[in-house]
């Protein structure tokens, strides 16, 4: 059965979608060239000028962004309006250098809430939905990329934020939201927050949340939906390309729709820069073909992920990419072998009376790497048989040996030892000196 629509381009014939890509594409090279002189000396560097973009596939012919370029600007210098059509700044953390500065017209800002609409509309939202925002608000663009999606769809926002978890508890009972909006890590949390204070899911009206902002399985899914008696759906964005919104999850969970009648997506070898076919993993790469004030060409993401056009069942015919599945920029290399979080994370949860609450350690002694993960326990289990606790660490430790490659060492700790998260949720501490 199909899903409901919110933006007819959502099932447009794919013709239609790349005739219309094109169309874009080439303005938003025009306008890039002409208004950004960073790109334009990029673009006259690597031999290629707007007229040379004829096709999609001309798409190759343009040089890459890295994040690098936008620190290298920082904080205006690949904007392509002047300042006083800029209505909105949004940046990212900068935990790791200089953060990374976005503008937004009000052109731009339409088109998020619409992409963010599509969204919400795809998790079974509408105009009477009471859509609970609890991304943080502020410079972060999780909180009013959902919030101007539950606008545009007329729907209403809730501003909650995060933070206050029992207070999150009690305008979910009184204001009846119905759609919750956070990372992951926090839905738990609040999953847990509801268990903790004897109510069941059964008594909230919370029916589909929208959770995206950093990575999560399978098994997190079927925890999460567990807790709070919903159906979860995962959400794509990036403060480079706009924010949430970019893709999005319908009822059949198999990928999440991209809006490329704004967003153009390739996959590229990480190494070589080669474009791959469809369906072969590789690093995702965007190019902004609508917007206005900060339009990235050729963005290279760092995220692992595929694309599909195959049909889905949802009706929808906008390209599909897969759950990123790791990132180019943070895998850890341990002793020489390539290590996801997201790996340790799917051997923890198919483990029998572990928590999805856990923290990475990775150290470096004399020469050689050690890996250290700290899992808690449910409430059930008996930390008080020694045998028990050291025959639960040695067989997660040699589920993870099996999966990784390399032995870690396991610490078992009590429910609630880890600190909790109400954004993004920490889960690797890296204390080599790798430099």
């Amino acid at each position: 059965m199909s899903d409901r629509i919110w933006n007819p381009i959502e099932h447009a014939p794919v013709e239609e979608i790349q005739a219309l890509q094109l169309s874009r594409l080439i303005h938003n090279v025009y306008h890039v060239y002409e208004h950004v002189p960073y790109y334009r000396q990029r673009m006259d560097e690597a031999g290629v000028k707007p007229k040379d973009i004829k096709t999609l596939k001309d798409l190759a012919k343009l040089p890459f962004t890295y994040k690098q370029d936008l620190r290298d600007t920082y904080p205006y210098g690949l904007f392509a309006v002047p300042m006083e059509d800029v209505v909105e700044l949004h940046a990212s953390s900068g935990t790791t250098g200089k953060q990374i500065v976005a503008g937004y017209t009000q052109k731009d800002l339409d088109i998020w809430g619409d992409c963010a609409a599509r969204a919400i509309v795809a998790a079974g939202g509408g105009p009477r939905s009471k859509v609970h925002v609890s991304y943080g608000y502020g410079l972060f663009t999780g909180g009013m990329g959902l919030h101007y999606g539950a606008q545009t769809l007329g729907a209403v926002a809730i501003p909650v934020s995060s933070g206050n978890t029992k207070r999150q508890v009690q305008i979910l009972q009184d204001f009846e939201s119905d759609i919750l909006c956070c990372t992951p890590s926090y839905a738990t949390y609040i999953g847990e927050t509801l268990r903790d204070m004897g109510i069941r899911p059964d008594e909230i009206k919370l029916s589909a949340g929208i959770f995206g902002a950093e990575p999560w399985t399978e098994d997190s899914r079927r925890n999460i939906e567990s807790l709070l008696g919903i159906k979860a759906y995962d959400i794509y964005g990036l403060t480079e390309i706009i924010g949430p919104g970019v893709a999005y999850e319908c009822s059949q969970q198999t990928g999440m729709h991209i809006c490329e009648d704004h967003f153009l997506p390739e996959i590229i070898d990480p190494d070589t820069g080669e474009v791959l076919p469809e369906g072969t993993p590789g690093e995702l790469v965007f190019t902004c073909i609508t917007k206005e004030a900060f339009p990235l060409l050729r963005y290279r993401t760092r995220d692992i992920a595929t694309l599909s056009r195959e049909k889905c069942g949802c009706g929808r015919t906008l390209i599909k990419m897969s759950k990123p599945r790791g990132r180019t920029d943070d895998m850890l290399i341990i002793r020489g072998v390539n290590v996801f979080p997201s790996q340790i994370e799917t051997v923890l949860f198919q483990t029998n009376q572990t928590s999805p609450h856990y923290l990475i350690t990775v150290d470096r002694v004399g020469s050689t790497d050690t890996l250290d993960i700290m899992v808690e326990m449910t409430p059930d289990f008996q930390f008080d048989a020694v045998r028990l606790v050291e025959e639960k660490q040695k067989e997660i430790e040699t589920a993870l040996q099996s999966t990784l490659g390399i032995s870690p060492k396991v610490q078992l700790v009590s429910p609630k030892t880890i600190q909790r998260s109400e954004g993004k949720a920490k889960r690797v501490i890296d204390k080599r000196k790798l430099y």
